[in-house]
């Protein structure tokens, strides 16, 4: 496995977390709210546009237009999901995150053996 090609910025992460999570329901704005609800991180829509277009062209998700709705005027959402490069993507980060965290001393946590 190549893994430098899974290495993600934060906000990367973020967003492909959240996209997995809302699976068929994930577009722009619902993606932000997520980050908002699961974080308390407050991101602009654009920063999630911007990642959303990045991941894909890294082949982490892709993108289809869903039906209209009324509520939207009638125009149709962009909807992601994550592919099957951006399931590895999020399983090497958390493999490595988990492995990393496994090496902190505990003393350096501030718990005691």
């Amino acid at each position: 496995m190549k893994t430098d090609s899974y290495q993600l910025g934060e906000l990367e992460e973020l967003v492909l977390m959240i996209v997995a999570i809302l699976s068929e329901e994930a577009y722009g704005v619902k993606v932000m709210d997520e980050i908002l609800n699961q974080t308390g991180r407050k991101v602009n829509i654009s920063a999630v546009h911007t990642t959303l277009d990045r991941l894909e062209k890294k082949d982490f998700v892709s993108s289809y237009m869903g039906g209209a709705s009324a509520e939207r005027g009638g125009r149709r959402k962009r909807l992601f999901r994550v592919t099957a490069e951006g399931s590895k993507a999020i399983e090497f980060v958390h493999r490595t995150r988990n492995a990393l965290y496994q090496q902190i001393p505990k003393t350096s946590l501030g718990f005691t053996q």
